[in-house]
């Protein structure tokens, strides 16, 4: 389990004539983080510099990178990713755009900078409890529609999508540990549990 963000934002300040934007994006993977780098670089093509940190949970652990993308070393990508690092947070992209104002500011007030810019945009940001689940999709009968939703609405299992066919198909989110009580209590509940396929797996917002 780790916290993440649930929204992206952004914030602005303002060091002795520096602009610094702080964006910060949800993310799923390194592809996604590299595509928002790029796109950010595209739309702030005029900036001095677009340094950025990101915390990714994939199968095989965390991935943390981060760049200075000109900056002094260490004055910027890194303490951008030890705001992340020292909050628990993962699956998440800061990207922190410098304006220059004219004015050197040194490694100490870059680090600064970064460091505020970084937080003020977390600050606006809904953070939540993630972890790695599933995406079932699941069948009953329509005499069991509003039972299942009940012990779907009973246990916190967040419904994605309903449709209605032969049978109702439910698309829902669930961690590891509720879909094996769902499996384990299956033949004991008061409905009937069709067909069950996993969809895909997916990033849970747990209570």
């Amino acid at each position: 389990m780790f916290k993440s963000i649930e929204n992206n934002t952004t914030a602005e300040i303002v060091e002795k004539k520096s602009k610094f934007i702080a964006n910060i994006f949800y993310i799923e993977n390194v592809e996604e983080a590299e595509e928002a780098i790029k796109q950010v670089n595209k739309k702030y093509f005029d900036a001095r510099h677009n340094c950025y940190a990101f915390s990714v949970c994939t199968e095989s652990g965390i991935v943390n990178r981060f760049s200075d993308d000109g900056e002094p070393s260490g004055t910027a990508g890194g303490p951008m990713l030890n705001i992340l690092t020292s909050q628990n947070l993962s699956n998440i992209l800061v990207i922190v755009t410098r304006y220059f104002g004219g004015i050197l500011l040194g490694t100490g007030g870059l680090v600064k900078a970064y460091t505020e810019a970084t937080i003020e945009a977390l600050n606006k940001a809904n953070i939540v409890k993630k972890e790695l689940g599933k995406e079932l999709k699941i069948s009953v009968n329509y005499q069991d529609l509003e039972k299942f939703k009940y012990y779907l609405k009973q246990n916190s299992i967040f419904i994605s999508n309903i449709e209605y066919a032969e049978n109702v198909e439910f698309f829902i989110d669930i961690t590891q540990e509720k879909m094996e009580k769902m499996l384990a209590q299956k033949e004991n509940l008061n409905f009937k549990l069709l067909d069950i396929m996993v969809a895909r797996e997916k990033f849970i917002v747990v209570e």
